[in-house]
């Protein structure tokens, strides 16, 4: 288990300032600045007519996932919830409709006597975290997740352990955690039967799990990071469409293209984004 992000890991590689892929660079920012600038993003693709159907889609699922962090947000303190984070686009997705709805209810709690927020951002808030390593972790993956936890301030524990046992430590090392944002989607492995809101299977650790994203299609994930220009992780540039760990994933042989366009020659792979069917998404994984 690692320090939160305030403490510097041995030997860490230098990165650059910002993320990679990003269209601006918000070096400087406080965290309730990335929430209003993050929300302003939301806001804007919800208000604007539906350019295409994809579109539409995505705006619908916004506005569901919105609701349902928001009613996490109603439920426990910001102290009492954690973020599942491992760099990869669903998690991703899931991070900035958090940090858009933060500015949100913040801003309620600022303009209203009510007591049902109990969001309050200051200059030392970060967002509380959890990344389960990979036992053989992408260089690309890491350098992301680092990268994310300044531009995002995120508070985040590093787990190198099976995902059970990775929980029951963070759990112990932070026993105030209730519930956890978790970026399963359906089509996901063990994702069919879940919901918004479930509780933790006989045997883990007890807290609730959290799936504001639980019903998102593969093309609605890469159509929001698209249309409000996140940067997410360059190995999705690669081919990469389900990001495990070195030993078992591989770029998506339905993304690969011949430079002869026969079974022959160098082969490069198209990016993510351009995957159209869920059931595909997998195919570059193991297991």
């Amino acid at each position: 288990m690692s320090a939160p992000p305030a403490a510097t890991k041995a030997g860490a590689p230098t990165l650059p300032a910002k993320l990679p892929n990003a269209s601006t660079d918000p070096a400087g920012e406080t965290l309730e600045e990335v929430c209003s600038r993050l929300n302003q993003k939301v806001t804007g693709f919800l208000e604007m007519p539906a350019k295409t159907d994809l579109s539409r889609r995505v705006q619908e699922q916004t506005r569901i996932s919105l609701g349902v962090i928001e009613k996490a947000l109603e439920e426990y303190t910001l102290d009492q919830l954690s973020l599942s984070y491992n760099g990869g686009k669903d998690c991703l997705v899931l991070l900035i409709l958090l940090l858009s709805a933060l500015h949100r209810v913040s801003a309620t709690s600022h303009n209203t006597s009510s007591s049902a927020s109990r969001v309050t951002l200051t200059p030392f808030t970060r967002i509380p975290s959890v990344y389960v390593m990979s036992s053989s972790p992408f260089r690309e993956v890491d350098e992301f997740v680092d990268l994310s936890v300044d531009e995002y301030h995120l508070s985040l524990y590093r787990y190198s352990a099976p995902i059970k046992e990775a929980f029951r430590r963070y759990l112990e090392d932070q026993p105030q955690v209730k519930a956890v944002f978790v970026g399963t989607r359906r089509t996901d492995p063990h994702g069919e039967f879940l919901t918004h809101f479930d509780k933790t299977d006989h045997g883990w650790p007890e807290f609730m799990r959290v799936h504001p994203v639980i019903d998102w299609h593969y093309q609605e994930v890469w159509g929001f990071l698209r249309e409000l220009e996140i940067p997410y992780c360059p190995l999705y540039d690669k081919g990469y469409t389900s990001l495990g760990g070195t030993t078992d994933t591989h770029p998506n042989p339905v993304l690969a293209e011949h430079s002869n366009g026969g079974e022959s020659g160098e082969v490069h792979f198209r990016p993510a984004y351009e995957l159209i069917e869920d059931e595909q998404e997998r195919l570059g994984r193991d297991r």
